[in-house]
């Protein structure tokens, strides 16, 4: 008992400190971005700015406003239409099972293990020919099919919690395919939306290599935008804090109102019956 008494102070010690330290590099970020350019030195990086200085943000939203809205542009379709998408896969594969549904599976969730550099070719070749090269509707479709093999596979997991005999007793009652998708499954996958578009939004938005190889110039998403920040001659190291920090926020943002849902839902398909 006195053990335990002993021990929790220091477990609450300890993740005290190791929190401290993951945070030690948002907090450079921050104290970077409120100083004058002439106060960011590597030997100050520590010290908190004499003058707070917030023309930095005001410079880094002027400059990544048009990539900004691209990323949400691009984010927003290809969260929804993965997410729909893996959905029903998952729905298919785990309640309508068909003779290869296993090996299908298996094909779909081989998806995820393709390098990204190991198609970057033909797909860029591909785009050219379908006219989506440049475009963010180009950039969407690329996500779009990326994304299929983790979405199903979350799905899929998620829905074999839901019992078959719900399942049945709708086909009794002469429900169909879509039917029983509609008014049944879609009701009680909230959760696993929410988790999918966490996890989808989370990485469409902070992927780089499609982004920097699919569009150019005005087409770009915000972190393509956040490397092109810094200046030719001089970086401004305030200014490409304060980008970085306003291209983080979103998916901050997400994780704090949903994170709760995320942790839960990841958890929902983990234990059946």
């Amino acid at each position: 008992m006195a053990l335990s008494r002993i021990s929790k102070p220091l477990l609450y010690l300890l993740l005290i400190a190791l929190s401290l330290f993951f945070l030690m590099p948002i907090y450079v970020m921050l104290v970077t971005s409120l100083k004058p350019l002439d106060q960011v030195t590597l030997s100050d990086m520590w010290k908190l700015p004499t003058v707070l200085d917030f023309s930095s943000y005001s410079t880094a939203f002027e400059k990544l406003l048009p990539n900004l809205l691209n990323s949400f542009y691009l984010v927003i379709p290809a969260t929804i239409l993965s997410a729909l998408l893996g959905s029903l896969n998952g729905y298919v594969l785990s309640k309508w099972k068909f003779k290869g549904s296993e090996i299908l599976f298996t094909a779909i969730l081989f998806g995820m293990f393709i390098p990204y550099q190991s198609i970057l070719i033909p797909m860029i070749q591909f785009l050219r020919d379908a006219g989506l090269y440049n475009t963010i509707t180009g950039l969407v479709f690329v996500h779009v099919v990326y994304g299929i093999p983790i979405t199903t596979l979350m799905f899929r997991n998620f829905y074999a919690s839901i019992p078959d005999e719900m399942i049945e007793s709708a086909m009794i009652d002469g429900a169909g395919f879509l039917r029983i998708f509609r008014y049944i499954i879609l009701p009680l996958s909230i959760t696993g939306f929410v988790v999918v578009a966490i996890w989808q939004f989370t990485n469409i938005w902070n992927e780089f290599l499609f982004a920097v190889t699919i569009t150019t110039s005005d087409q770009q998403p915000i972190m393509v935008a956040l490397q092109n920040l810094s200046g030719s001659q001089i970086v401004q190291w305030n200014v490409q804090m304060a980008g970085a920090l306003l291209a983080a926020l979103p998916t901050l943002l997400v994780y704090i109102f949903l994170g709760k849902y995320f942790v839960k839902g990841l958890l929902a398909g983990s234990v059946k019956g």
